[in-house]
């Protein structure tokens, strides 16, 4: 006799979603994915930058030597990166141009740094970067500077001791630099893109330029000495006013940036002694605040920095177990801070920029008064009154309190 099974509503509907669960899985390996690309067909991009070039883009783009990269060669003379370059009179063109010379397609979604040639900056990036901002291939996470007073296909050029890949070398350097020195600004396409469109502040990039000499840069032989002859540096940031670069912030100047837009994470500040010599502290956490205000009909600004530090070297003869010689050291230290402040927001008024985002405080202040003056905001920008408060705190003192030295015979 035979038996059946009599299968429910519930167990026919599992029976029918397993089978077109199974039948999916069949049509995946019987199809492949249908967008796939083989590796050996691409060539990977790491760096890529764009000049002008008379009427035309110059467009360069480092590519990855998989082979000189994976594995290491004895005696091999190949670098592992190829630069490659074109031209044309949209930057789309230049990269399709440069299929007459690479073997293989070149591949954005691995870009690791764009560089800017200094002339283009000064002419306007904007349609640059049109194409980065379009082509779904590229990721946003890749970093952005300006080749200072120089081509960025200079700098993709460039041999870089440590890292096999300039490019790599270039990200990282900046990721570091950004995050413990301070005067500069890793920029991501994302963010850039919302300051250039942004009404009420406007955008900055890290200038990148070369220490020593340049050609010597480009030879291989910059990788097979111990003191290398040139190095690629990072130095000062960009101001632009709208999408033209305008002028150039130094050291101190880019650190009163950072602290102003809270963007400051670490960094190292030095001031003198009463009696000679000098102390440092490492600035280990920092946070600023931007309020705008409208007083009697006119606009005014407020930032408030609170900085957290430790002693980090100490050169002159101090008591650093008393009070009153931490709270002298915090007092110094917090002028030196607003004095860097200060000179930040000077050199942006010269340049009529507001790289800050005191229009954006102001706007979400008072959105309709804002909207009276925000056609007129570069002149109202430059007499804009700031008023800085700045509190700094020395929690630690390292592992000794005052420096040996003091202990020392005359």
């Amino acid at each position: 006799m035979k038996h059946f099974r009599v299968i429910g509503r519930k167990g026919v509907g599992a029976v029918k979603r397993k089978a077109a669960l199974l039948m999916c899985v069949l049509l995946i390996f019987i199809a492949g994915c249908w967008s796939r690309r083989e590796l050996n067909d691409l060539a990977i991009a790491v760096g890529f930058g764009i000049d002008r070039s008379g009427e035309q883009y110059e467009v360069s783009v480092q590519v990855v030597d998989p082979g000189e990269v994976a594995t290491k060669r004895p005696g091999s003379q190949r670098s592992p990166v190829t630069l490659y370059h074109a031209k044309g009179k949209t930057v789309f063109e230049a990269i399709r141009r440069m299929t007459t010379v690479t073997p293989r397609k070149v591949y954005f979604s691995q870009l690791r740094m764009f560089i800017i040639g200094d002339e283009l900056a000064r002419e306007g990036i904007r349609e640059g970067l049109d194409f980065l901002s379009r082509d779904h291939e590229l990721r946003t996470d890749f970093y952005i500077a300006v080749a200072r007073d120089l081509t960025a296909k200079k700098i993709l050029s460039f041999y870089t001791p440590l890292e096999k890949i300039p490019a790599s070398k270039m990200h990282n350097s900046l990721d570091v630099s950004d995050k413990s020195w301070g005067p500069t600004a890793a920029m991501k396409l994302d963010e850039l893109i919302t300051d250039l469109v942004s009404d009420g502040k406007e955008a900055v990039l890290t200038g990148i330029t070369i220490l020593g000499d340049p050609e010597e840069g480009t030879e291989r032989k910059n990788v097979q000495m111990i003191d290398s002859p040139a190095f690629l540096k990072y130095s000062g940031i960009g101001v632009f006013q709208e999408d033209k670069l305008v002028g150039w912030l130094n050291e101190r100047e880019s650190k009163g940036y950072s602290n102003i837009t809270d963007t400051l994470k670490s960094t190292i500040i030095n001031a003198p002694c009463p009696d000679g010599g000098r102390v440092g502290i490492e600035v280990i956490h920092s946070k600023s605040k931007m309020k705008g205000k409208v007083r009697n009909g006119k606009p005014e600004a407020e930032v408030e920095i609170r900085t957290e530090a430790n002693i980090g070297e100490v050169e002159c003869k101090l008591d650093l177990t008393k009070e009153k010689t931490i709270n002298r050291l915090e007092q110094e230290f917090e002028k030196i801070i607003q004095q860097n402040a200060e000179q930040a927001i000077k050199k942006a008024k010269s340049l009529e920029t507001d790289i800050f985002g005191f229009g954006e405080a102001i706007h979400r202040n008072n959105p309709r008064y804002w909207n009276t003056i925000k056609n007129d905001w570069r002149r109202q920008f430059v007499d804009l009154p700031v008023h800085i408060k700045v509190d700094v705190k020395i929690r630690h003192m390292g592992t000794v309190g005052s420096p040996f030295f003091n202990q020392l015979k005359e």
